[in-house]
């Protein structure tokens, strides 16, 4: 590495020489960029170390290797069992595992505590971070740190895996995340932000945990292609985290499969909430969102597909809504949102609420069990569709009552009442559904 810097500084200096007495004006400005080079050179990766860990070696733990290491420094740790914890990395280094080596925290503490601005960490297997009723411990704290990159680690049987607290611009990516939490009070959550700024969260297989991703107080943050399933609580749980997307993520059976909460101005495009079935379970509970957009996601096999309580101007489109229970769960306190373009096909319920009073716009949208027709051939149903059900509206204020679900008597209800409403929203109607099944 020194020879090699030596070469580069022999090079820079006659190059430089040269230019400085040449006649040519504009040729001596490009001293200074080659100065600036020499000055990067001298002070960054070319200057770095590398600290080997190794039982046999001259560095026996990690910790030790991080005290030795100097900013910019990176830290080998070869294959093997290291049993160490709180191991705190209070400076710039890299800490690259080779043939996946085991970090165990053994129960009892956090096992590493970052406190440094870009720290990158990769390729280790992180465990057993004690579980505590006082302490987040966690396989990985990162606290009020920024630029920091964890990636294609495996974590396994932590109380919380990766917590980051007071952090920004960091990146969570393409790491396997397995906890055994078998009740909510004595679990953690997989990737867990507290009070973060312009975290990007993707790739990453999460499950076992209480809740697979939690967000709270995080502005700007992004979720993308991720699979977050069979958590205890949440897929992934937002609360007070305002502009932030998640895209592209699958959300399989979780307790719930995504809650949002108490936010504005989201995405959430392109995800797959499927199999999240219970008597209380959602593939996505809205509560308390304004300004969002849910777009382009689909809705498989979940006991509600959406549920949205005062949740206000958001706009519903190109979703996908099959085999469902209920497919919709509109409250009364949800107002000015915009239902449009969606596919709405097998559910049990296709919409439901729980008021009489429609305050939200429904619009070209594909019904499975539309019945009208299309005279003048333009795509859209000739006959309004309403797809609120009598029964649906039943079952809403009497919940033993879906046993009677399949019974030709509801049936006939159902079908008068489609003719002529006097229980169900008149207004909540579809005035222009969709002939045919897609979306443009």
């Amino acid at each position: 590495m020194k020879r090699f810097k030596n070469i580069i500084e022999i090079n820079l200096f006659k190059i430089t020489g040269r230019l400085f007495w040449s006649p040519d004006k504009e040729k001596k400005s490009i001293i200074f960029i080659y100065l600036l080079f020499g000055i990067m050179l001298s002070s960054t990766s070319l200057t770095a170390k590398d600290v080997i860990v190794g039982k046999s070696g001259e560095v026996q733990s990690i910790q030790e290797a991080i005290r030795m290491a100097e900013t910019g420094d990176r830290i080998f740790i070869p294959g093997g069992l290291y049993q160490e914890r709180n191991i705190i990395i209070d400076k710039t280094v890299t800490i690259w595992g080779e043939d996946r080596p085991v970090i165990d925290g053994e129960n009892q503490s956090s096992v590493f505590i970052i406190k440094a601005n870009g720290v990158i960490i990769r390729g280790l297997v992180i465990k057993n971070a004690g579980v505590s009723y006082i302490e987040d411990n966690a396989g990985l704290l990162i606290e009020d740190a920024r630029d920091c990159v964890i990636e294609n680690n495996d974590f396994i049987n932590n109380f919380f895996a990766i917590y980051l607290s007071k952090s920004s611009y960091c990146t969570i990516s393409n790491n396997r995340i397995q906890g055994n939490a078998t009740r909510e009070s004595s679990s953690g959550n997989g990737i867990h932000l507290w009070y973060c700024k312009n975290i990007t969260v993707e790739k990453n297989y999460i499950s076992g945990h209480r809740d697979g991703i939690y967000f709270e107080f995080v502005q700007n943050g992004l979720i993308r292609d991720n699979q977050s399933e069979q958590n205890l609580r949440y897929g992934l749980h937002f609360m007070f985290s305002d502009s932030c997307k998640y895209t592209s993520n699958t959300f399989k059976k979780n307790g719930v499969g995504v809650a949002v909460m108490y936010t504005n101005r989201v995405e959430m495009t392109h995800n797959t909430f499927e199999n999240n079935w219970g008597s209380a379970s959602f593939g996505l509970l809205l509560k308390e969102i304004r300004d969002s957009l849910i777009r382009g996601n689909i809705f498989y096999k979940n006991s509600t597909a959406l549920y949205s309580e005062a949740s206000n101007r958001n706009r519903i489109e190109k979703n996908v809504f099959t085999q469902n229970g209920w497919a919709l769960r509109l409250m009364a306190n949800s107002m000015d949102n915009q239902i449009v373009h969606n596919i709405f096909e097998g559910n049990s319920f296709d919409v439901a609420t729980n008021s009489r009073q429609n305050f939200n716009q429904f619009n070209e949208n594909y019904w499975s069990n539309y019945q009208g027709y299309d005279l003048d051939g333009d795509g859209l149903g000739d006959v309004p569709y309403h797809p609120v059900k009598l029964f649906s509206f039943l079952v809403q204020k009497n919940p033993p009552g879906i046993v009677l679900l399949k019974s030709f008597f509801i049936q006939m209800l159902d079908m008068a009442e489609n003719i002529l409403p006097v229980i169900t929203p008149e207004t909540l109607v579809d005035k222009n559904p969709r002939m045919v099944r897609h979306y443009d």
